[in-house]
């Protein structure tokens, strides 16, 4: 896979804001965007941000409208989601790929949002970024996490980050190397059907919220059941499993899972729908050892 890699993000650069899943609050964009201004970046939001049909931020049209629109825009440097919820792979057969290939730029953001990187990453060949979001993490102010706000901004601005386990539990612990792919279990889930599923080696990084264990014991076997996502997995990298029905089940699926593979099961990372979270390039090249990923793009 020939990846595009994004440029760097800079002072004085734009930022365009556009939510492509569930409707949004608009004064805490406006808190994220004035956040961004704060910080010597301008900002651009998307024409139909405002705007609500069901759960969603506008319909399919209005919402493909401004993430199309952010990308043809030659000041737009970076695109950040409002917010996740649901409503982006209602649009990702409607996507023209060629417009992501031909004006690539960063792209970040996580939970429902996984799908839109996912399938960037396997129709456009763009490196994306799985982090933190303007409503749920840039709109709080001087309550941002200091962790959040130090990871993005450097995953956006150097080459090289690493990955730690904030309390590394290792299931079955060892080395790999392969791009980072993965994000949120249950979206990738819903991607099922499609060609989503990396050609090539790849770290599988996952966390997810408000699933029951039976879920994420049906979503992991209903991957490693897929022969591209069995061959190609060098490692398993856990983030949270944040509400889940029972903890003590969680624990051992998972174990049970590592017991059924060759590879790396390692969790505690700060992979997360809570405030801590860590910025992930998603298909950059990374290498795992001891633990700690070492990633580039």
């Amino acid at each position: 896979m020939n990846l595009i890699k994004p440029e760097k993000l800079k002072k004085g650069d734009t930022i365009a804001i556009i939510a492509t899943s569930g409707n949004v609050d608009i004064e805490k964009i406006k808190r994220g965007a004035e956040y961004f201004e704060n910080n010597g970046y301008k900002i651009k939001l998307g024409k139909n941000i405002e705007k609500s049909y069901r759960y969603m931020a506008g319909t399919d049209d209005e919402r493909l409208e401004d993430l199309h629109n952010a990308f043809l825009d030659k000041e737009v440097k970076a695109i950040i989601c409002s917010r996740g919820g649901y409503g982006a792979i209602r649009l990702i057969d409607k996507i023209d790929y060629s417009i992501i290939r031909n004006n690539p730029k960063i792209f970040c953001g996580y939970s429902d949002i996984t799908a839109l990187s996912a399938m960037f990453l396997a129709n456009s060949n763009l490196i994306t970024f799985s982090g933190p979001m303007v409503q749920s993490d840039f709109s709080q102010n001087e309550k941002i996490n200091v962790f959040t706000e130090q990871s993005f901004f450097e995953t956006i601005s150097k080459n090289n980050i690493q990955i730690k386990p904030q309390s590394p539990i290792y299931y079955k612990n060892g080395d790999a190397t392969g791009i980072l792919w993965g994000g949120n279990l249950a979206t990738i889930i819903s991607l099922c059907g499609q060609n989503f599923i990396p050609k090539e080696n790849f770290i599988f990084f996952a966390e997810d919220l408000n699933e029951s264990v039976y879920k994420i014991d049906k979503y992991f076997y209903q991957l490693l059941n897929i022969k591209d996502f069995r061959e190609n997995v060098q490692a398993i990298i856990l983030g949270d499993f944040l509400d889940v029905d029972n903890s003590q089940w969680l624990e051992e699926l998972i174990k049970e899972v590592a017991n059924n593979l060759t590879i790396p099961v390692i969790g505690g990372y700060p992979i997360s729908h809570a405030d801590k979270k860590v910025t992930i390039p998603y298909g950059g090249f990374a290498m795992l050892k001891d633990g700690i990923i070492t990633a580039k793009y």
